[in-house]
């Protein structure tokens, strides 16, 4: 075999149409073996040549794509310092682009020897078995794909609905698809799920992770996996499992296909990552690939016991964010990802960690920097988990302006008013508006605020309005995991129920989420299922659960609820009034004679404008709001002046019917009513101005005024999912689209 010197970059495996270039970092190695297997699991070891900067490489003009290879890192083996170089132990690339194979978490995984730690806490020696077998590999991909003909959508943040998914969860139970590409990429990528999305006016799936993870040990002994992924072992590899064409590189492709796929529907991909940590765990972990190449530059180690690792995740430890080794890393795979793989953004698992110096998340992190700087990174969606649980834990508000935020205190929030919680009413307005109290004071505008009422991590929506209790027994864990603060109600009955009662309210509560958050200023974000009524049987963390339980059911899907969804999504995407690009002024909060309208106005249901007396009792659960569409502040992508129609929202989350007076009619002459989650026919519904509209007990209520210009012509709705009932007088959805 003949071997060339090669370069130091890129690092990983680069084919380049005749060869394979490898590098890999390593400042504590003292010598590298390339290692690289045949389709009988034979072994060929090539000690790399060259070592520039503490990057060692080859260029093999032999290697082709579908080669599998690992890594054996030579250098101390001494914990106490903080060193755990093991050649026995084979090594994942770190730059690894495609993975095949399955841990079977042998022994030999584990560089410590059986009885570890003894009775001192140390290790006696080291574990010298070759893990090899045992051991996952990276395959050398072929980089070439036909990208001719994708635009990518480049969607404005305020025009974007953020469809969270699974891709397995969303496609394995689909009945249009068929079965061999069920639970993959191309499932995700087929017409019936894009024709779904489209439906619902989603212009973004966030994808939960899709990076190369593996199974928890202790769950695999329990007959469970991880099926949300949170576990990665490779940055750069499209998991290998999601892929119905194979696991030699042909992933890689596949995936690249279905992003072509939804870019041509309009609808962008953005990935949730998880680089707060890897799959290695703690000190009693595995040594799959950063442990054994050089673990101090990898890993954050606890600084007066280099033995242990600094866990701000939970998870066993913490990718050094402080080391411009891993910085590399975490910087190259986004890059990667954007430049390659032509994907549009990026959620961060538990953001906060990439971040920690001390304490606080510190906004002049090297993390942060570099993002800020880097010509790539800096232009895609850029969201963050703004939690970890390191000290000041939750982090909401306190990200760069470049960033955006998953708003955990909008779905608090969201949850405690239609519950019905006393003293709500103050935060619930703030949230309905963007949370200017979070993201104003730094120049941010209301789309840094990703609004949810329900994600993967707890109940769905269906479950939120069934369940008071977490019910997580087949998690095997006797109900320990998961949240106990659910914010949730079971509108009487804990459970599946017949009660024509308790499911109306049932149905009713699930429509005012989903309304409050397709009409709130901001992002809306709905998690996969939500609109088809799916349940997960009480369980509000599923995390090890891949089975019906979690999977999508397009059996059972409530055809109401997906009508209403769309509906919703079709109103807000007609009107700007819904999703403004500033934050409103609302004042003069008391008008003169002759003053026009402010943006917005708040209302009580006698219709007199709030005072701080209002907003400051306890028991007030029910609300009008304004919304002034010839007052949106800023204009168009051409400069233009935006004129929308005007909305009043009328919201009642009080147990019984109220009675809410309109404005006058300098606020509008006539109102439409367009939405009614009590499910009454809207349809031929119109009211003058300073007259009584019933609004039923805990329901929302939107009017469009009658007078205004429309805001342009209306797209054709999307065919009925039941077309023989009329969607007007079905599911209390008029034609505010007009």
């Amino acid at each position: 075999m003949e071997i060339w010197p090669g370069q130091a970059y890129p690092l990983g495996a680069t084919f380049d149409g005749s060869g394979t270039n490898f590098s890999l970092f390593s400042e504590v190695a003292e010598r590298v073996e390339l290692c690289l297997f045949d389709a009988d699991g034979t072994e060929t070891r090539v000690t790399l040549p060259e070592m520039d900067g503490y990057v060692w490489h080859c260029y093999l003009p032999s290697v082709q794509p579908g080669q599998r290879y690992g890594y054996r890192v030579h250098g101390p083996y001494d914990p106490a310092r903080g060193l755990r170089c093991n050649p026995a132990k084979l090594l994942l690339d770190p730059y690894a682009k495609a993975v095949d194979g399955v841990l079977d978490w042998n022994p030999a995984l584990f560089s410590y020897p059986p009885g570890y730690p003894d009775a001192a806490g140390e290790a006696s020696g080291i574990e010298t078995t070759d893990s090899a077998p045992h051991m996952v590999k990276g395959v050398v991909i072929n980089p070439y794909f036909d990208w001719s003909g994708e635009a990518r959508p480049r969607t404005w943040y305020h025009d974007t609905v953020i469809y969270e998914a699974h891709v397995k969860g969303l496609t394995a139970r689909h009945p249009d698809l068929p079965d061999e590409i069920r639970g993959t990429y191309a499932g995700l990528a087929h017409p019936a799920i894009v024709d779904h999305l489209t439906r619902l006016g989603v212009t973004a799936v966030e994808l939960m992770p899709v990076h190369e993870f593996v199974s928890d040990q202790h769950l695999l002994d329990a007959g469970l996996t991880n099926y949300w992924g949170y576990n990665t072992i490779g940055f750069f590899a499209p998991h290998h499992a999601y892929s119905a064409s194979g696991a030699l590189g042909s992933q890689v492709q596949e995936f690249k296909s279905m992003v072509k796929t939804l870019h041509s529907a309009g609808i962008e991909v953005i990935l949730d990552v998880v680089y707060n940590h890897t799959a290695e765990g703690n000190e009693l972990g595995p040594t799959l690939s950063f442990r054994g190449i050089d673990n101090a530059a990898y890993y954050r180690l606890m600084d007066d016991d280099p033995r242990y690792y600094r866990d701000y995740t939970g998870t066993g430890n913490s990718l050094n964010a402080r080391s411009p080794h891993a910085l590399q890393l975490l910087m190259d795979s986004l890059r990667y990802w954007i430049t390659d793989m032509h994907v549009d953004g990026f959620r961060f698992d538990l953001a906060a960690t990439l971040a920690r110096e001390f304490y606080d998340v510190d906004r002049l992190s090297s993390f942060f920097d570099l993002v800020q700087q880097d010509p790539e990174v800096s232009q895609v969606k850029l969201i963050a988990e703004p939690w970890d649980v390191g000290p000041g834990g939750y982090q909401v508000g306190n990200f760069p302006p470049r960033w955006t935020e998953w708003n955990g205190k909008y779905r608090d929030t969201v949850r405690d008013f239609w519950r019905g919680q006393p003293a709500t009413l103050g935060e619930f307005a703030a949230r309905l508006t963007g949370s200017a109290d979070l993201y104003e004071q730094d120049g941010r505008r209301p789309v840094a605020s990703i609004n949810f009422v329900t994600a993967h991590d707890g109940f769905t929506l269906k479950d939120l309005v069934s369940y008071n209790d977490k019910h997580n027994e087949a998690n095997g864990e006797d109900g320990r995991d998961g949240t106990d603060d659910n914010r949730s109600w079971n509108c009487g009955v804990e459970g599946p129920t017949h009660d024509p009662e308790v499911t109306a309210l049932r149905a009713r509560q699930q429509r005012n989420f989903i309304a409050t958050l397709l009409l709130s200023q901001g992002v809306p974000m709905i998690s996969h299922g939500d609109e088809l009524g799916r349940t997960q049987q009480g369980n509000n963390n599923a995390y090890c659960q891949d089975s019906p339980l979690t999977w999508v059911d397009w059996g059972g899907a409530d055809a109401n609820l997906i009508e209403f969804t769309a509906a919703v999504a079709r109103l807000r995407r007609h009107h700007p009034t819904f999703r403004r690009r500033r934050f409103f002024d609302g004042r003069p909060a008391a008008r003169g004679e002759g003053e026009p309208l402010p943006d917005i106005v708040w209302m009580t249901p006698s219709g007199d404008v709030m005072t701080r007396a209002d907003w400051d009792s306890d028991f007030v659960r029910s609300i009008a709001v304004f919304l002034n569409g010839r007052g949106i502040r800023g204009t168009d992508e051409r400069g233009r002046p935006i004129v929308d129609d005007s909305f009043l929202l009328l919201f009642n989350a009080h147990h019984e019917d109220l009675e809410f007076a309109l404005p006058p009619e300098e606020y509008g002459a006539a109102w439409n009513v367009v939405i009614d989650t009590s499910g009454i026919d809207v349809a031929a519904q119109v009211h003058a101005a300073q007259t009584a509209l019933t609004v039923t007990a805990r329901s929302t209520v939107v009017l469009q005024a009658a007078t205004g210009e429309p805001a342009g012509e209306p797209e054709e709705p999307p065919a009925a999912v039941v077309p023989d009932v009329p969607p007007s007088a079905a599911f209390g959805v008029g034609n505010g689209d007009r």
